[in-house]
């Protein structure tokens, strides 16, 4: 097993987060290439991981907290650690020791970078991004958002306490229609699979339903709302994690434009 930087040939399995095989991560569209584009010059890091078989099998990224959605200075944080564990195209490399050593390696390149401190965010299930793993691996709880946890590793005293940026305003629903508020960022696959299904399934009622894109690449809209990657129809935040079917974003869509010609006609 052994840990690398990302290099141009893994690039493109890198932004499909290691799912080549799926057909669903076509669905993406080409959000998380623009995503990695604008930060690879902005502190972005990368590594992935190799088992004793050579196959790339895991990978983390992480980036300036100040680039983040969490408030912060001088730490860097981790979007995303992954360890392929599907049956399906590349096979499970769980259990191997690879998040573990991805995460150390991270670790190794921000202290190099100077930062103070590493953070990371989990969820409260046991799922994707545990909060329960990075504890074991010396994380410190330090913030709380919903199911999500905000966790890091201070490197020095100097280090100031990261905190959660949470929402601050609520999207602006169009009177006489279905509104559909789409929040993206572009770093996450499974985020832009939702966004695209969203805007694709708004597009099939015609006017009856307005799309609210808000890209919060762009750090003052991210500040502006407070929101990273959401999704909202009339107002009422849906799921994304892991993506709603097409299906079944549709169908939230379709029953509200029945309610609103009901309202019409009566």
């Amino acid at each position: 097993m052994r840990v690398e930087d990302l290099t141009s040939e893994s690039e493109k399995l890198y932004c499909v987060c290691l799912e080549d095989w799926s057909e669903d991560i076509k669905e993406a569209g080409k959000h998380k290439e623009k995503w990695y584009q604008r930060m690879k010059d902005k502190g972005l890091g990368v590594k992935i991981a190799r088992d004793d078989n050579d196959e790339i099998g895991g990978m983390i990224q992480y980036i300036p907290i100040e680039h983040s959605f969490v408030d912060g200075k001088d730490l860097y944080l981790i979007n995303c650690i992954w360890v392929h564990g599907h049956k399906q195209g590349r096979g499970n490399f769980q259990k191997k020791g690879l998040g573990k050593a991805l995460l150390a390696a991270a670790e190794e390149d921000v202290k190099a970078r100077g930062a103070k401190g590493i953070v990371a965010w989990g969820l409260m299930l046991p799922f994707f991004m545990r909060a329960s793993w990075f504890k074991k691996q010396g994380y410190k709880p330090i913030d709380r958002l919903g199911l999500q946890v905000l966790l890091w590793k201070p490197f020095n005293e100097e280090a100031i306490p990261p905190k959660w940026i949470k929402q601050k305003k609520k999207p602006v629903i169009v009177p006489g229609k279905v509104t559909v508020t789409a929040f993206i960022n572009g770093w996450c696959p499974a985020q832009n699979i939702a966004f695209e299904r969203a805007k694709r399934a708004s597009a099939e009622f015609g006017d009856k339903v307005v799309f609210q894109e808000y890209g919060t690449y762009d750090r003052e809209t991210f500040l502006e709302w407070g929101l990273s990657d959401v999704l909202f129809v009339d107002g009422k935040q849906i799921r994304t994690g892991p993506p709603p079917t097409y299906e079944s974003i549709k169908r939230i869509i379709e029953k509200k434009v029945k309610k609103l010609n009901q309202g019409t006609v009566a």
